[in-house]
């Protein structure tokens, strides 16, 4: 084993959260390693994969627009962004996760947002707003809805390439390929260095702190099984196949305690025909299918199995792909008819969408895999269940369903205007939700709920903060939330131990 490499903080990650800590750490003066398990064209973790929409609390418009200073007097006069207040995002989080979310660091969370979304802006991540998915027009101005109306420029490729070209320039040094394989701590319960495999080289690198961001274990099929279960063994991997778990296990075998909802993860409706693990040539949130609420969603059986119209999309789509890995053969179809074809988003038009068509349902039935009398019962009992009332997509228009179960509680229109429209879909998993128990901090804790000095995390592998379902934009939000706070207190372990 090779040693006598030094270092202030070492991270082990190279997404969101971990380039996040990374900079924190250097602008405390801290010598900074970055460890990357993946090949550099591999670089960015699930946060390369994602739309970049990111939550945050804010007052109203003008906080909007100090982050998204090109935005004119006249763009402003054309949008309606509301507020979302730091309550509301506490209320948000704690409703979808039922109430089991740690309660202290989803204060954290929505404390930290805002100052930290200005705090990436300083970084020079850029932002724009969420017109295409996030908002409807009406009376010439642009309506958001869900408290979600910023992503970052460039989506998750432009948020990670503009941190990996800060932390360069800050002189955060990165090793690619180099994996995590254990952490070693001093007779005092210290964390003092990590094992990294380089090749065929075992390298011990020293460190006053090291941050775990390393992501959870969704691309871990045997962690899948043995946690979530077993039907989840062949579920589709929405981003890296580099998340297999390795700093939860890392630190659980020098005595971090395991915490959180490790039965849950965030799994969302993907393309059938989408590839078993994200695909870097093609990235970015491609073969989500997120336009359900628009319509209804119908298994093999020709049954329908979820409330579409339940909540906005951004509190509903993170479960829902559960809800599908439970129908027969992992499969569902979500069915639109014309009325609503020209609402549905830019993923259902592009050449990697699975897309059939039929004038009638009954050709469209004869096209899908499925059992085709029971589906046009289904259909026909649903559009004599729709209520009659104003349909309002961008507000919760209560315009439902009626002797029907399950329900359809909002946007429910009747299926009836050709040409139908069927997206055969599966689950595709994001990340996983069970991870370690760390302070307000990012400090984490042992079996005894005391701090294990030297060891912090941030990202997917924080324990304890979702629950069941997460509200959409949360996790970068959370990533970089507490990968900030990691990289700064983890800087100053240098000082308290030296």
């Amino acid at each position: 084993m090779k040693n006598n490499l030094k270092y202030d903080v070492v991270i082990l990650g190279a997404g969101n959260a971990a380039l996040c800590a990374a900079l924190a750490a250097r602008e405390q003066g801290a010598k900074v390693l970055l460890l990357e398990r993946a090949p550099a064209s591999f670089r960015g973790g699930n946060s390369y994969f994602t739309d970049g929409a990111i939550r945050f609390a804010y007052k109203n418009l003008d906080d909007i627009r100090k982050i998204i200073p090109e935005l004119t007097d006249e763009q402003a006069a054309k949008v309606d962004v509301g507020s979302y207040t730091e309550e509301e995002y506490f209320e948000d989080l704690m409703r979808v996760t039922k109430g089991k979310a740690n309660r202290d660091l989803a204060q954290r969370l929505v404390n930290q947002s805002y100052p930290t979304i200005q705090w990436l802006y300083n970084q020079g991540v850029r932002f724009s707003l969420l017109y295409q998915n996030q908002a409807f027009k009406s009376n010439d101005r642009y309506h958001f809805w869900g408290s979600l109306v910023v992503k970052s420029v460039g989506k998750g490729i432009g948020l990670i390439d503009t941190l990996f070209e800060r932390a360069e320039q800050m002189g955060v040094e990165i090793w690619y390929e180099a994996r995590g394989k254990a952490l070693i701590k001093n007779s005092q319960g210290k964390i003092t260095a990590i094992e990294v495999q380089r090749g065929e080289d075992t390298v011990k690198v020293e460190a006053e702190a090291i941050v775990l961001a390393s992501g959870g274990f969704e691309a871990n099929p045997e962690m899948r099984v043995s946690n979530l279960g077993s039907e989840w063994k062949d579920a589709l991997v929405r981003g890296t196949q580099y998340n297999t778990g390795d700093g939860i296990r890392m630190a659980v075998e020098v005595g971090a305690v395991s915490y959180g909802d490790w039965e849950g993860c965030h799994s969302i409706a993907t393309d059938l025909n989408a590839p078993v693990v994200g695909d870097f040539s093609k990235p970015g949130d491609i073969f989500k299918k997120h336009c359900y609420p628009l319509g209804i969603m119908v298994n093999k059986n020709g049954d329908r199995f979820v409330d579409e119209g339940a909540d906005f999309r951004n509190y509903t789509y993170a479960k829902y792909g559960r809800a599908i890995l439970n129908q027969p053969d992992n499969i569902a179809y979500q069915i639109f008819d014309n009325k609503v074809a020209k609402l549905l988003r830019e993923e259902y038009e592009l050449e990697e969408a699975t897309r059939l068509e039929a004038r009638t349902l009954e050709a469209l039935a004869a096209r899908i895999d499925i059992d085709k009398q029971r589906f046009l019962e289904t259909v026909r009992s649903y559009n004599e269940a729709v209520l009659e009332g104003d349909y309002n997509p961008h507000i919760k228009d209560q315009k439902g369903t009626v002797g029907i179960n399950p329900p359809k509680s909002n946007w429910a229109l009747k299926i009836d205007t050709p040409p139908f429209l069927a997206f055969p879909v599966t689950c595709g998993i994001t990340f996983t939700f069970g991870g370690l128990k760390v302070t307000t901090n990012s400090q984490v804790l042992d079996t005894n709920d005391r701090v294990i000095p030297g060891l912090y995390a941030a990202g997917e592998l924080v324990g304890g903060l979702f629950y069941h379902n997460y509200p959409g934009g949360s996790g970068l939000m959370s990533g970089a939330t507490f990968g900030k706070i990691a990289g700064t207190h983890a800087a100053t372990e240098r000082i308290i131990f030296k």
